[in-house]
């Protein structure tokens, strides 16, 4: 089982070196995860392709194996046998080691009835606190009890129940989704959260036997109804996983950042909306591919790229949180100011420090950033805090002068299951070392 956090791993690259080539992109982490998760409610063996080799994916194996699955693990595929699941208790070391760990409430609650967690851990960007899922489990008939940094859940039959969560949260929805996929009854979830691994994991069950409406004008409308099933009926399927939307927009940055042209293949290109309006409105040429899953960006041209004046996060189908580090690169490269506003996460910005190291002109006013642009990046020993300013520091050492070394670079693997290798098929010279 690999570690998270401080660790001996690094990642050391020489920048100034355009872009160039093909890549294909990884399957999603946050499509795996939840669909992993919700293989505790079927009865059966389950099938995944197209599964990234992540330790985050590691760590969820585990806690099913936890649990008395069986699992077997073969590069990109992932058998899932629950037929034995008896253990409600999860393990504290995986579950403290990855946020996502928190959809097996919903999973456990509705297989065993009952679940026994810690509070998850995962990156520290922010305050997180998982207080919608236990609403929305609560709502749907758990009893719940908090000991200290320990959650204990309990229900003797989950049902059906309107729940309107405060804000879209995808990790919340999905718990929910879980729980009330086997309850008696109708669920409905409004203001539920749209993210396209939110589909996934509902075309999944629903495949298995699940009777979940969300498409159309329901999802839209931010509504998600779910038909309660007996566990019985569900089934066992193969299933193949999404890609990565997070890890394409990270490798467009890249090459918005350091220049050059570079084709992704197996892009999942309708959830990426946003971010190539984001990439065109600073200069770059985003062409589609006429298999309509393939993608080349040109950043050739550096005199055209100039930061646009202003951007949001916030969540889907607006500009990703999980971009927002891999942009602050490319705007610190680009021309002119640009100001992000963060909405999601409270410390999304604990990367800025880094790269003003390296020679980044970045002001923090609250929740905003400011970035003037056409500065010149010097290569330093940065450090890696959490999983997506980590691979946004890989980035800002592709395009500095000098050598740049990625220290803690675990928290990378978390999330991209070969970033070095990638960069260097597109030129890159980089490498891993510890």
């Amino acid at each position: 089982m690999a570690h998270f956090g401080r660790n001996s791993e690094y990642i050391r690259m020489e920048g100034k070196k355009p872009l160039d080539g093909r890549l294909q992109i990884q399957g999603s982490k946050n499509a795996a995860l939840p669909i992993l998760a919700a293989c505790v409610l079927i009865p059966g063996k389950c099938v995944l392709r197209g599964c990234p080799c992540i330790t985050d994916i590691e760590c969820m194996c585990s806690l099913l194996k936890s649990t008395g699955a069986g699992v077997e693990h073969s590069g990109s595929q992932i058998a899932v046998d629950t037929c034995s699941v008896r253990e409600y208790r999860l393990p504290e070391k995986y579950v403290s080691a990855m946020r996502s760990s928190v959809v097996l409430m919903g999973a456990v609650l509705g297989r065993l009835g009952e679940v026994h967690v810690n509070y998850p851990g995962g990156c520290v960007i922010g305050e997180r606190p998982i207080d919608m899922h236990l609403y929305g489990l609560e709502k749907l008939g758990a009893q719940i009890w908090i000991d200290g940094n320990h959650i204990h859940a309990y229900a003797d039959e989950l049902r059906g129940a309107v729940i309107d969560l405060p804000f879209p949260s995808v990790g919340a929805t999905q718990n929910i989704i879980l729980a009330a996929a086997t309850a008696r009854g109708t669920t409905v979830i409004k203001n539920a959260a749209k993210e396209p691994e939110i589909i996934e994991l509902c075309k999944f069950l629903n495949m298995a036997g699940a009777r979940i409406d969300y498409a159309g004008t329901q999802l839209k409308a931010g509504r998600i109804v779910i038909q309660g099933v007996e566990l019985s009926k569900l089934r066992g399927i193969e299933y193949e996983i999404i890609s990565d939307r997070i890890v394409a927009g990270t490798y467009l940055f890249a090459a918005l950042a350091a220049g050059g042209k570079i084709t992704l293949e197996n892009v999942p290109i309708r959830q990426l909306g946003s971010v190539c309006d984001t990439i065109r409105g600073m200069g770059a040429e985003i062409v589609i591919g006429e298999a309509e899953n393939e993608m080349t960006i040109n950043a050739c041209d550096r005199d055209r790229i100039t930061n646009i004046p202003y951007i949001e996060t916030d969540v889907y189908p607006d500009f990703p949180t999980d971009l927002q580090s891999p942009l602050l690169v490319a705007a610190c490269m680009a021309k002119g100011k640009l100001t992000v506003r963060e909405k999601i996460f409270s410390s999304r910005f604990r990367i800025v420090e880094e790269l003003r190291r390296m020679g980044a002109e970045i002001a923090i006013e609250g929740d905003t950033a400011i970035v003037t642009g056409g500065r010149e990046l010097e290569g330093r020993t940065v450090i890696a805090r959490e999983l997506r300013g980590g691979a946004a520091l890989v980035v800002a050492g592709l395009c500095a002068s000098g050598i740049t070394t990625v220290a803690d670079s675990g928290f990378i693997r978390r999330g991209y299951q070969d970033i070095a290798g990638d960069f260097t098929k597109l030129g890159a010279r980089i490498s891993y070392g510890e």
